[in-house]
């Protein structure tokens, strides 16, 4: 059941989790994934999976991380609202893959992204995050074409 009001235990976790993104390797991580990993078609993301790939690592860290962080919300850790005001940044990286989530799926990942899409399409705070963000790297996708 979702929490209907944030407390301070929201704030503390909140805290704890900005924390963790400034983490060296966490935020080199996070530089490269919202940077240079823009995936047109599937066998872009399925390069990526491989680990010689110089973004797998990257792309692993940080899409478990996004995905630990919108698990909250998914479980009703968290107030929906508050969380998701302050940790958008994980959507980016889930609309870049949203295209080819079948295929990821498929290919031996059947849970990959399921708290970030069920914050996309389910949660009713996080469908407005993932509409603005979807615009947004839409924009940023065109631009770099």
């Amino acid at each position: 059941m979702p929490k209907t009001t944030p407390d301070h235990h929201d704030a503390e976790l909140l805290i704890k989790v900005y924390d963790l993104r400034r983490e060296a390797v966490l935020r080199q991580s996070r530089h490269a994934i919202l940077r240079e990993f823009w995936p047109k078609s599937w066998p872009d993301l399925q390069a990526v999976l491989k680990a010689d790939h110089p973004l797998n690592a990257p792309y692993r860290q940080v899409g478990t991380y996004w995905e630990m962080v919108y698990s909250f919300v998914h479980h009703g850790i968290v107030h929906p609202g508050f969380w998701l005001e302050n940790n958008g940044e994980g959507m980016f990286l889930y609309v870049k893959v949203e295209p080819f989530l079948a295929e990821l799926r498929g290919a031996g990942q059947p849970a990959a992204f399921r708290n970030a899409e069920w914050v996309a399409k389910e949660c009713p705070e996080g469908q407005p995050l993932y509409e603005r963000i979807k615009a947004r790297v839409a924009q940023l996708a065109a631009a770099r074409s």
